[in-house]
Parts: C-alpha cells; sequence; structure tokens
C-alpha cells in the first residue's frame, strides 16, 4: 500500500550524525551525515555490513538514542523538540519495535507479554482482549498461555510482533528480525510483516544485513562506513 511521494514522508534523517566518545580522547563516528525520506506505507530495508552505522540509525529512528548533529522528523515534527513525554507517547503508540532477540519477559505467557505495552499506556479496560486478537492475527491463538520457553524462536518472534502492532503503530522497526531463525522460520516471519505492512498500510522499516531479506522490500538504503553510499529498488 505505497503511498505517492506527495506525501509527507513519515520519516525524514537530515544530516545525522553520531559519535560516540570513549575515554577523554577517542571519539568514534557512527553515522556521519545520513539523509533519506521515507513514505507512508512503504516497506524500506536500511542494509549493510556490521558496523555500517544500522542499529545506531535505528535507535535515533525509534526516538531511544539522539543524534550529535542533524535533524530527525517523525510525520513532521522535529523529534529534538519533544520532551520526554512526548518521546514515550512516541515509543508506545507511533512506532512499534521488533528486535532479534525477541525480549520477551520469561516469566509472562504470551498474552501477557503482548498486553504489556497497554499497561505501559496506561489502558487496563480489554487489553487482554486485544491482545488475544493480536495473536491470533499471527496466528497464535493457540498458544496465548505459554511462556517464552515454551514456544519455538518463531513463535516467540511472532508473539514480539504482536506486541509491536498491539497499540496500532503506525511505524514497525524491526532490527534483524530473522537474524535468530533458520531460513524457513525467517521467510514466514518476513511474509507475515509484509503482510501486515501490504492489508494496513503499516509503514515498515527492517534493518538487516542479508541481501535476500533486504529485496523483499520495496525499497533498500545502504549504509557503509556511516554513510549512506547507495539506494536501489527491491523486488516488491
Amino acid at each position: 500500500m505505497n503511498q505517492t511521494r506527495n506525501d509527507q514522508p513519515v520519516i525524514e534523517a537530515r544530516e545525522l550524525v553520531k559519535i560516540y566518545t570513549l575515554g577523554r580522547d577517542v571519539q568514534v563516528p557512527a553515522l556521519r551525515g545520513v539523509s533519506f525520506r521515507i513514505y507512508p506505507g512503504e516497506a524500506v530495508a536500511i542494509m549493510g555490513p556490521s558496523g555500517s552505522g544500522k542499529s545506531t540509525l535505528m535507535h535515533i529512528l525509534g526516538c531511544l538514542d539522539k543524534p550529535t548533529s542533524g535533524e530527525y522528523y517523525l510525520d513532521g515534527q522535529k523529534v529534538s523538540e519533544m520532551n520526554d513525554d512526548q518521546l514515550a507517547y512516541v515509543r508506545n503508540r507511533k512506532i512499534g519495535f521488533v528486535f532479534q532477540a525477541f525480549n520477551l519477559l520469561p516469566r509472562l505467557t504470551a498474552l501477557e507479554n503482548v498486553a504489556l505495552p497497554l499497561r505501559y499506556a496506561g489502558q487496563w479496560r480489554g487489553i487482554h482482549r486485544r491482545a488475544r486478537e493480536m495473536l491470533e492475527r499471527v496466528g497464535l491463538g493457540e498458544r496465548l498461555h505459554h511462556r517464552p520457553n515454551e514456544l519455538s524462536g518463531g513463535q516467540q518472534q511472532r508473539v514480539a510482533i504482536a506486541r509491536a502492532l498491539v497499540n496500532n503503530p503506525a511505524i514497525i522497526l524491526a532490527d534483524e528480525p530473522t537474524g535468530n531463525l533458520d531460513t524457513k522460520t525467517g521467510q514466514e516471519i518476513l511474509d507475515l510483516l509484509l503482510q501486515l505492512n501490504r492489508e494496513q498500510g503499516v509503514t515498515l522499516v527492517v534493518v538487516t544485513h542479508d541481501p535476500e531479506v533486504a529485496q523483499r522490500m520495496s525499497r533498500i538504503l545502504l549504509l557503509r562506513d556511516g554513510l549512506l553510499v547507495g539506494e536501489q529498488a527491491g523486488q516488491r
């Protein structure tokens, strides 16, 4: 469900720089002036080798970190001007996160893990019904009361996707979402993410080092040594 380029970008990076300081004198540049736009409903891969700045960029896009310089606009709003409450709202409501390591709480059931963002948002009424709907949507309606150690890696990632979707975010940021999965399961997870992008118009941004994963997207941004070195079309 890609939109026309006349739309306002949902994500706009302008000359993003991120420098990490190690000790007194050592400065390590992770991003060195990265600019791009992502439009509503796109499925975009950010691809590059280890050390290219992918994860640093993902943390900035997810409002989990701040750039050293440059500007990041989310839905037209300058993120650097948001206060802590606004940033917390964005992370909880506008953006859904899917990580390589799943990041599920081991003592909670699948249903309870998916309901967590609703609790953090101060919602109580109907949260288990909403969480159940999300788990059914990702094909885990029969695993509601299983804990993570009772689920396969693919099932845990489906729980993580359901958790990312439970607040109806406009954007899903997926950091190496197939990295801990076998090839077949990884393909199933990608199919699910792309189905959500296509059917619900969720903007999907996938960070990956895998060209096969990147090619499943509609557009690929190529990072190397903290620089955006190219852009190419995917196969979608």
